[in-house]
């Protein structure tokens, strides 16, 4: 059984490489991790369909959760950015302030 501890994004990075760097192969090229990006967001777009479209499950398909479709793809683009030696914490740390910047007041804010 898995303890679940939160973790920050640099223990995340490392998990992953802990794991993938156990293995010969090690990671995937940057264009065969974008060919596993862009499968694990075509199986969260199918569950999303599959839940809120028009397009209901087979009764032969797995039950999947988007929860673990969107745990897939975190996994998929922590080892892209380990691959590429991208400090996600980093990354997302600018972004976060490029909309707080290019976007405040894009929105309609709610009243406080």
């Amino acid at each position: 059984m898995i303890m679940m501890v939160d973790k920050t994004l640099k223990q995340m990075q490392d998990e992953v490489d802990g794991y993938i760097t156990q293995f010969k192969t090690g990671y995937f090229s940057p264009l065969g991790q974008m060919a596993r990006l862009t499968e694990e967001v075509g199986e969260l777009a199918r569950e999303v369909n599959h839940y809120y479209g028009e397009k209901p499950k087979k009764a032969s398909e797995e039950a999947k959760e988007i929860a673990e479709e969107l745990g897939d793809l975190l996994f998929v683009t922590i080892s892209m950015a380990n691959s590429l030696d991208i400090d996600l914490t980093h990354s997302f740390n600018q972004v976060m302030e490029k909309f707080n910047q290019r976007d405040k007041n894009r929105f309609e804010r709610k009243e406080n």
